[in-house]
């Protein structure tokens, strides 16, 4: 964890055992927006993390990445621009091992179908358009279904996202591979009654405290290796 200059006070940590993950660097990247009138907004770091998992090397990216607060096209072009920061960075880690296995992971506050998400990060939806500097997004058929990680106004949003490199998409590698994608939605985590029954069980309702987990699902994804 670092402390991020975010005017809010959220910042973005990474959370790991270490029976499993052996830490070897990290670091806080900074992402300043411009708003109309020029004056420059702080808002969260991108959190890199670098170790071995089970004794390979990963890198992680934890992302939380500004809101659509204004509307949604008036905010994409900070949400842009935390996606380029991380991308940049990952251009620099891939330039220097082509097979680097890379997560990236977050609150991306965009669907798979952003630009943010599918153009700038390089998220693509089916496995066969995925390029050797490409991300691989397996939260396509979740979004086309309309099941998503939050609500608004009865429309489901998915802004939870955990992206893999093409380097976690090979299934006949002796190493890690990506499995599977969840979105973590057990019944105890969904609001029962009220304006917002059906949605995810929040903390506040504005100042009131419903005394919930969050108005945002978890997601998850599983990694395989052969034993």
């Amino acid at each position: 964890h670092f402390q991020s200059p975010d005017f809010r006070g959220i910042d973005n940590a990474f959370l790991y055992n270490p029976k499993y993950f052996k830490l070897k660097d990290s670091k806080a990247l900074p992402v300043l927006l411009k708003m109309p009138d020029g004056e420059e907004r702080t808002t969260r770091d991108v959190l890199w993390v670098f170790g071995e998992y089970l004794g390979e090397p990963m890198h992680f990216f934890v992302n939380h990445w500004p809101s659509r607060r204004g509307g949604e096209q008036a905010s994409a072009p900070h949400r842009a621009n935390a996606a380029g920061v991380a991308r940049a960075f990952i251009d620099s880690l891939q330039a220097a091992d082509p097979n680097a296995k890379i997560i990236l992971m977050g609150d991306l506050n965009d669907d798979p179908i952003s630009p943010s998400v599918a153009l700038i990060m390089k998220a693509k939806e089916k496995l066969k358009d995925v390029d050797a500097n490409d991300f691989y997004n397996p939260w396509h058929d979740f979004y086309k279904k309309g099941i998503g990680t939050l609500a608004y106004r009865d429309a489901w949003n998915l802004f939870d996202q955990v992206l893999v490199s093409k380097s976690l998409t090979d299934k006949k590698q002796d190493g890690f591979f990506l499995q599977k994608p969840v979105i973590f939605s057990r019944d105890y985590l969904i609001q029962k009654s009220g304006r917002y029954k059906g949605y995810p069980y929040r903390t506040y309702d504005y100042n009131i405290f419903m005394n919930g987990y969050s108005d945002h699902f978890p997601v998850y994804v599983v990694l395989l290796r052969k034993k």
